[in-house]
């Protein structure tokens, strides 16, 4: 019998010529290693997008389907000129079958299921033309097969349902005859993922993520040694590395571990292709297809470890959250029943439930179900002579994954501290004992996932589970990469001459206040840079930053006396006073020297009004959502005692207009150690909206509260990041 190793390429991998050369060169490995490989593979990346586009604009009319039609063909055009390929006689018939398929839809005006999934699989026939073609070209002997010869979805959906034809149940039944009739072909055999063909042998699609149900068939009706998914990721990590580049990679995860991160968020591979694979015994290799040589995540029937630990911080956005409030519902029997065939009705998968003795809540998965509007309406109209309603879209669901959840209850103080300021609609722990989950509005997703992701992962082990970061990994190799040493470790031999001299000394490095000040003085998206003297006073920092063009910020009279007193010839618009709580006393100086001057609440205009009169003023806001490294350095939000709130507006706006105050500037600090950029790109778009209320006002200060990293593995706030997103606003 033959070895058989399967292997996914997703649209990706397929779509980039760069890596052709080393899909190309570990399918040579397997051989060479006497393994048969077996290729399951995805449209190009995009081409799905496409295709799903032609239909419906072909039969609205207008010729947009034209223009979908020449992309297409662009897109695999170019790819063929990157791996230097004539277009391949089956591509060019598969591109005049789907021109002629369209136009029909275009006569007719109709687009059917049918005819849909008979276009959408055009995405991955098309790529099988080229990859045959192109694989040929590294002398890898190849075997086409198409999909659809092995692959038959099970009839379980009732008469008519769409769903049939774009996300069919595939028959999980093992073909026990697969690997004898392939064992019997020549080189490696390539096939698509993502189509296959129901009991009348019509064209039906398995919805998206199919290429990866696909292959885990495959791999288990072949007996595969084992399921090698290429992607463009390493592996799964213990969080998006992309918001997260401190994420860990996830070298060894059990079958039931990864099937949690990947249905709670993770992208790397579909959850419906783990249970095929765990079921036949197979185990499932994760790599990326631009890196071969690195390190990747190895799913099996076995746990890593014994211990049970928190490894993942996931999310799902897209979601849309119910809930059925009724006292009618206590000892009431039968009541779960009526209400969910309300949803069953609707086509509504149900994915997250919480119960008490008056409510309900569920979620629904926007990417499973038909959540329109309408859809939604129907639903309110069904479940309202049971319940009230309650519909929140979009909502997202943040979960914390791992082996014995429940054991991890002890480390969850801290990290339930971390909503105390979001909106939480719900909490789930699941029944599995696999994870822990808050349902929150949509836009909290990243910041929370960064805090908790702090919170929970360990950064400073590395074990059999836990390997490098993302950011080590696309380090990996490169010299020029290597992170800069701390400027203590390359004075080292100053500071040791200086500690001769001196015991005792605090020392500041001149070197490193400029690198810092400099990095945030390119940031093309802001006007001004404003060093908080509160952060140090020494004067030798203030000259440093003085010399590198920094404004200064005070909060007292004594720092506002300090920078005018070193600065006397010093542009008295470059100084922003932002007291707390100031008495008349404090105030008057400042308006005397001619500074800035920020306010913090509403008393002082009520009390002093003949103070302010005919004055320009910045005002501070309380927009909410305070942030920062713990409880007592968040300065916005629940329980905050800065700033004027939104709701204050209208009383803000006939105080000013009463005492001839202008508004000029606003201005907003949440808290400190903020590590997440977006937090300012949000904080803009906030002060821009209040803007829009006070003419005069020409200056957003977006405060400050700059995080660094603490420990070993958090993602530092680069000048760069926050100006990207500043960019936006």
């Amino acid at each position: 019998m033959t070895d058989w190793v399967v292997h996914k390429y997703g649209g990706t991998s397929v779509a980039d010529p760069e890596l052709w050369p080393a899909m190309a060169s570990v399918l040579k490995a397997r051989i060479a290693e006497g393994l048969r490989p077996a290729v399951v593979h995805s449209a190009l990346a995009g081409v799905s997008d496409r295709l799903e586009a032609l239909g419906p604009a072909a039969a609205g009319g207008g010729g947009e389907h034209r223009r979908l039609l020449a992309e297409l063909k662009d897109r695999h055009g170019a790819l063929l000129d990157g791996i230097g390929l004539a277009p391949p006689p089956g591509l060019q018939e598969l591109e005049q079958d789907l021109e002629q398929l369209v136009a029909g839809v275009a006569l007719t005006g109709e687009i059917t299921p049918s005819l849909q999934a008979r276009i959408l699989s055009a995405g991955e026939l098309m790529a099988s033309e080229i990859l045959a073609a192109g694989l040929a070209r590294h002398d890898i002997p190849i075997t086409r097969v198409d999909a659809r010869e092995v692959l038959q979805v099970a009839d379980v959906l009732p008469q008519g349902d769409p769903r049939h034809f774009l996300a069919a149940e595939f028959d999980p039944r093992r073909d026990g005859s697969l690997q004898e009739r392939w064992d019997g072909l020549d080189g490696v055999v390539l096939t698509q993922g993502f189509i296959a063909r129901d009991a009348a042998g019509r064209t039906v699609l398995l919805g998206r993520g199919g290429s990866d149900t696909s292959a885990a068939w495959l791999a288990a009706a072949l007996g595969a040694i084992r399921l090698e998914i290429w992607t463009d990721v390493p592996g799964m990590f213990s969080a998006n590395p992309r918001i997260i580049p401190s994420a860990r990679l996830l070298q060894r995860l059990s079958f039931d571990e990864a099937q949690e991160i990947a249905a709670t968020g993770a992208k790397v591979l579909h959850p419906r292709c783990l249970p095929i694979a765990h079921r036949a015994g197979i185990p499932v290799h994760i790599h990326a297809t631009g890196a071969p040589d690195l390190p990747g995540t190895v799913v099996t029937d076995a746990p890593a470890e014994g211990i049970p630990r928190i490894k993942a911080v996931s999310a799902r956005s897209g979601l849309t959250l119910v809930s059925m409030e009724t006292l009618g519902m206590w000892q009431e029997v039968g009541f779960l029943a009526r209400a969910f065939q309300v949803f069953a009705d609707l086509g509504l998968s149900i994915d997250l439930v919480s119960t008490s003795e008056s409510m309900v809540t569920v979620t629904l998965d926007d990417t499973l179900s038909a959540a329109g509007d309408e859809t939604l309406a129907r639903l309110r109209r069904g479940l309202e002579p049971l319940c009230r309603v309650r519909i929140v879209r979009p909502c997202a669901a943040v979960s914390l994954v791992g082996d014995r959840m429940r054991a991890n209850l002890h480390r969850l103080a801290p990290v339930l501290e971390t909503f105390e300021e979001h909106k939480v609609y719900m909490v789930s722990q699941a029944a599995s004992d696999l994870n822990f989950t808050a349902v929150v509005d949509e836009d909290q997703v990243e910041p929370l996932l960064r805090n908790l992701h702090g919170l929970v992962i360990d950064a400073g082990v590395s074990d059999q589970v836990l390997g490098p970061s993302w950011e080590e990994l696309a380090t990996r190799g490169d010299p020029d990469a290597a992170t800069t040493r701390p400027w203590w470790e390359a004075k080292r031999d100053r500071l040791l001459a200086l500690a001769r001299e001196t015991p005792s000394l605090y020392v500041y490095d001149a070197d490193t206040l400029r690198a810092a000040a400099r990095g945030l003085q390119g940031m093309a998206s802001v006007d001004r840079i404003l060093y908080a003297i509160k952060a140090n006073p020494h004067p030798g920092v203030l000259d440093t930053f003085r010399g590198e063009g920094l404004g200064f910020e005070c909060v007292s009279p004594g720092e506002l006396a300090r920078v005018l007193d070193r600065f006397p010839d010093l542009a008295r618009d470059r100084v922003l006073f932002t007291p707390n709580f100031a008495s008349r006393e404090e105030y008057a100086p400042a308006f005397e020297a001619g500074v800035r001057v920020t306010l913090d609440n509403l008393y002082p205009l009520e009390a002093w009004p003949e103070l302010f009169a005919g004055r320009e003023i910045f005002v501070r806001m309380d927009i909410g959502g305070g942030g920062g490294h713990h409880k007592h350095v968040r300065t916005a939000g629940v329980h905050s005692k800065f700033g004027v709130h939104t709701d204050e507006l209208d009383r803000l706006e006939a105080l000013c207009r009463m005492h001839d105050v202008t508004l000029t500037g606003l201005h907003s600090h949440s808290g400190s150690g903020i590590r997440d950029a977006g937090h300012w790109n949000r904080v803009a778009g906030e002060l821009a909206a209040v803007a829009r209320r006070f003419p005069d006002v020409g200056i957003l200060d977006l405060g400050g509260g700059l995080g660094v990293p603490e420990k070993e593995g958090e993602h530092p706030l680069t000048p760069e990041e926050l100006d990207r997103l500043l960019s936006e606003v």
